[in-house]
């Protein structure tokens, strides 16, 4: 694919927010060379002078926040509010891995009455970062910066539906760096092929859909190139009996489904809720939204949800919507729209709470990835726990309880990679708690220690007490005693 990539604004969609270049595979070929030659050079020079450009490279980009915050909320839906907040913590979660990287990749020594043993942390070589849409910069900063701190070069290929802002911000980035450190290139699935399969990646760090997941896999295979994939999820919500209903956690709840119109990995997808309260819930979920989620442009004052980011994902959701009806479910508008906003003029869904949807639903059984999810009645903790765990997706999931301890009971018994106790999605996370997926919502991790790791391999060299001098030596065959 060669030409020019174009991005139009989903709540207007005639109006062209921009274009980047498409890179041939040829092109491709030359930016990972590069990139391969600089990592070389980044490699040797000591940690505490890498960290340093990563600071100066977050200082490089800070000053056009505003600019960058609207030209992602334009090119992608997202409330301004929400991308100044996204660009925001992406700068955070910069400093914070330069600030935790020398502790995390730094070598450890023993040398005892075993032997000498000596692990070190070796950088894989250019990392391959490829990023969706929904979450551009966070989710490329995520990869971007602990590869960096452990000696790689980065090469990141963004989405086609969201590459301007990401792309803006890796060059302020590169220009506190090492000349093709750091470096983007745009395309279809060509590029990602290109880049994926070259003999100099390193290794593959992919953020998506499953479909696409398995053909990056793949590719990544040729090359026996090791992989981190962090997928999709279907999370459920488990709502005990003795849960707050009252209106903060409630508000909590709603944009922990609808923040981002609900294209969110781990946004809360599938509420559960006893038996015994569900007319109550209801209410009081239907109160809140009215209160905090507000429908129309991401660019207008006071509104919490935009668009969707194409009209096959907006047809898909109402499809889905349409589907639970038809098997007897109830359609239920939530929040409310922005009066000052023409509906019409973009990809906007309305938010939607279904009740009374059956479990083999394809909105219940399948991650919705937009503004609508279905209130699912329960009885006991068993039937509860055998229902949230249903399916093969296993990214996040969420208890709520008065008591925390019997929440974290319950959570212990959750196929998730990672469950929210009182809140969900954005507002249960934190730098220091590693973030991914079980079962086919992928496998590595992002965010604390174990997020840096992932950029680095631990390399060994050892020289046990029995063969050095004075040692008792052993059989010249002989297996380890210890």
């Amino acid at each position: 694919m060669t030409g020019r990539i174009t991005r139009h604004n989903p709540a207007r969609v005639y109006e062209l927010v921009g274009t980047v270049p498409s890179a041939a595979p040829a092109r491709v070929d030359a930016v990972v060379r590069a990139a391969d030659a600089a990592q070389r050079t980044w490699a040797r020079a000591d940690i505490a002078e890498r960290v340093a450009a990563l600071r100066a490279a977050a200082d490089a980009v800070e000053p056009e926040l505003p600019q960058l915050a609207e030209l992602l909320a334009r090119e992608s839906g997202k409330v301004l509010a929400d991308c100044r907040g996204e660009l925001g913590f992406a700068l955070t979660f910069l400093r914070w891995v330069a600030d935790q990287a020398p502790r995390v990749l730094a070598d450890t020594a023993l040398d005892d009455a075993a032997g000498r043993l000596l692990l070190r942390r070796r950088p894989y070589g250019v990392v391959a970062a490829i990023t969706p849409w929904n979450a551009p910069i966070i989710l490329s900063f995520l990869k971007i910066a602990p590869a960096l701190a452990a000696g790689n070069a980065v090469v990141v290929k963004p989405s086609p539906l969201a590459p301007l802002a990401i792309d803006r911000t890796v060059r302020l980035l590169s220009s506190a760096l090492p000349d093709a450190l750091l470096q983007v290139v745009h395309g279809d699935a060509e590029a990602g092929a290109a880049l994926v399969g070259h003999p100099l990646v390193g290794k593959v760090a992919f953020t998506g859909g499953a479909a696409t997941a398995r053909v990056v896999a793949a590719a990544a295979a040729t090359q026996t190139t090791p992989t981190v994939l962090e997928l999709g999820g279907n999370d459920p919500v488990l709502l005990l009996d003795d849960a707050d209903l009252s209106p903060e956690p409630m508000r909590r709840l709603v944009m922990a489904s609808y923040a981002t119109s609900g294209q969110v990995c781990m946004a809360a997808k599938r509420l559960y809720v006893p038996e015994t309260r569900h007319d109550e819930f209801v209410a009081a979920y239907l109160q809140a939204a009215d209160e905090v989620l507000c429908l129309g442009d991401p660019l207008a004052d006071g509104v919490s949800m935009g668009p969707v980011v194409t009209a096959e994902a907006a047809a898909r959701i109402t499809g889905l919507v349409a589907d639970a009806v038809a098997r007897g479910g109830r359609a239920l508008p939530v929040g409310r729209a922005d009066p000052g906003t023409d509906l019409r003029a973009g990809h906007f869904v309305a938010p939607t709470l279904v009740t009374g949807v059956p479990e083999d639903a394809p909105l219940v059984a399948e991650e919705q990835f937009g503004p609508t999810v279905p209130v699912l009645a329960y009885r006991d903790a068993d039937d509860l726990v055998a229902r949230a765990n249903a399916g093969e997706l296993g990214l996040g999931a969420s208890v709520w309880s008065a008591d925390e301890e019997r929440a974290f009971t319950v959570a212990r018994r959750l196929d998730a990679g990672f469950v929210f106790v009182n809140t969900h999605n954005r507002t249960g996370m934190s730098l220091r708690a590693p973030f991914g997926g079980v079962k086919r919502s992928g496998y590595g991790r992002e965010y604390g220690d174990e997020g840096i790791a992932e950029y680095a391999q631990t390399c060994v060299v050892h020289a046990p007490a029995a063969f050095r001098a004075g040692g008792a030596g052993a059989a010249a065959n002989a297996y380890p005693s210890s």
